[in-house]
């Protein structure tokens, strides 16, 4: 009998910069006789994103690192692409913000000017009717050096334009911060997904000996003639079933330590080792009400969407402030002459106002554009509150089933294996055939397979609750502390 494994993962993302960041929600199936496990689905926004990739590190050991689960973290919050592409736009959003401020601080230029000249009178029309009058003016020359000064005074697009671009600066640094989030997730979930399938190559590896001991018993009750042929034909078939099984394991879990080794950005070909088994600690959550107000409070994606809604509100703002009156000063201070000996010095004051008549509606349409984007921030801030609800929710359901899946599964683990045993000492005894034997290894299977999948969820139910919580950077050293 082969072993149905179901495996189902949803990671529902929505970035803010990079959008803000949503849970990785987790469901497992399992029913009688047959094993569940967990794997990962990734949208195509988040590896474009760069959260499954990172930046290699250049120096690569000879020997095989030991990386335990918070090693692996902080190899991710060092080396993840994603992280990284979120630090540069912040770093872009602190760029957008002192380009706006400079439009209200002064524009100082110094210019310095060695003028030589000779002019044609003729050229430019002009005929005076003197004898003896030159018709060419020059050569010439005159030094000027000046400073120039530009200043807004009062320009109301001016200021609001520069306190969006300060929530959007808020907004970026709050999407870095809920960037680290998501690292940890998705980290914690690859270590997770590798521990296992380490766990299953344990499994299927003592499952391949316990078949091959079934096997040579058949065998040799065969010699002795108190075994059917069919009984060895049956084991034969079993072992060669486990042996497959094993080699599946084995490659699925080197494939996953390598996805692990992609996101956390090891050196290009570099051995490692996981040093923690699947560690089981039982978590008493917070309440549902204290998880939601924790949630709101500390949730960075949350607080990005708030300071984008404040920064859209500002925008709106900034384009109804085009049809006010603006004040503008400027002036020149410098020196000019013939030569620094004989120069004058010489300045210039200027001050402008400037009232809006009439633009083509062009403030029009700026006003109605910033109206929609300021809906759609509004929209996304509601639409981000009830899914920091639904995340909640489902975190803690999430926990709490999977808490008692271990349970159950440790007792079906241990009943499996009395059942084997059992079936192994009456086979031994001739009381029936090894088909008995067969079908209790399958059950030993199936169960050390629910609780390898029941370990996993409920560890990733932990990082999915951290993260719920706003916390999964420091919520998974506290939850998952590696064993």
């Amino acid at each position: 009998m082969s072993t149905t494994t179901s495996k189902s993962l949803v990671l529902t993302l929505f970035l803010v910069t990079i959008h803000p960041l949503q849970n990785l929600v987790a469901q497992t199936s399992s029913s009688a006789g047959s094993a569940s496990s967990v794997t990962v689905t990734i949208p195509p926004s988040v590896q474009q994103n760069g959260f499954t990739g990172s930046v290699p590190e250049t120096k690569l050991s000879t020997e095989p690192l030991p990386i335990s689960f918070l090693d692996a973290i902080d190899r991710g919050l060092k080396q993840n692409l994603g992280l990284l592409l979120s630090g540069d736009n912040t770093l872009a959003a602190r760029g957008a913000k002192w380009k706006e401020l400079s439009n209200l601080l002064p524009n100082v230029v110094a210019k310095g000017e060695e003028d030589v000249q000779q002019t044609s009178l003729s050229a430019l029309g002009l005929k005076i009717p003197i004898a003896g009058f030159p018709r060419v003016l020059g050569p010439f020359n005159y030094l000027d050096v000046r400073a120039f000064l530009d200043q807004s005074v009062f320009n109301w697009n001016y200021i609001q334009k520069e306190r969006a671009a300060a929530q959007s600066l808020k907004a970026a640094a709050y999407s870095y911060q809920d960037a680290r989030e998501l690292v940890v997730l998705i980290t914690g979930n690859a270590y997770l997904e590798a521990i296992a399938e380490a766990a299953r190559v344990e499994t299927a590896e003592a499952q391949v000996k316990t078949a091959q001991t079934l096997y040579d018993r058949s065998v040799d009750q065969q010699k002795a003639g108190v075994s059917p042929a069919i009984d060895t034909l049956r084991a034969q078939v079993e072992l060669q079933s486990r042996q497959q099984q094993l080699i599946v394991a084995r490659n699925d879990f080197a494939k996953q330590k390598l996805a692990l080794s992609r996101i956390i950005g090891l050196a290009l070909g570099q051995e490692f080792i996981l040093t923690d088994k699947a560690p089981y600690d039982m978590l008493v959550p917070p309440t549902l009400e204290e998880s939601l107000r924790r949630a709101y409070a500390a949730r960075a994606d949350y607080q990005a969407a708030l300071a984008q809604a404040r920064a859209a509100e500002l925008s709106r703002r900034a384009a109804s402030a085009e049809l006010y009156p603006t004040f503008d000063l400027e002036g020149d201070f410098g020196d000019i002459g013939v030569n620094p000996g004989t120069s004058n010095g010489t300045f210039h004051v200027a001050g402008t106002v400037t009232v809006p008549i009439f633009q083509g509606g062009k403030t029009h349409a700026d006003v109605l554009q910033a109206e929609a984007e300021l809906r759609q921030a509004k929209a996304r801030l509601e639409d981000l509150r009830g899914q920091i609800d639904n995340d909640v929710r489902t975190a803690l359901l999430d926990l709490n089933a999977a808490s008692d899946q271990v349970q159950v599964a440790r007792s079906t683990v241990d009943l499996a294996e009395q059942t084997l045993t059992q079936a192994q000492d009456r086979f031994t005894a001739g009381v029936t055939d090894n088909l008995e034997v067969v079908q209790a290894q399958e059950s030993v299977a199936s169960a050390h397979e629910n609780y390898i999948s029941s370990l996993y969820a409920h560890n990733l139910a932990k990082v999915e609750l951290a993260r719920a919580l706003g916390n999964a950077e420091q919520g998974v050293k506290q939850y998952l502390k590696g064993k």
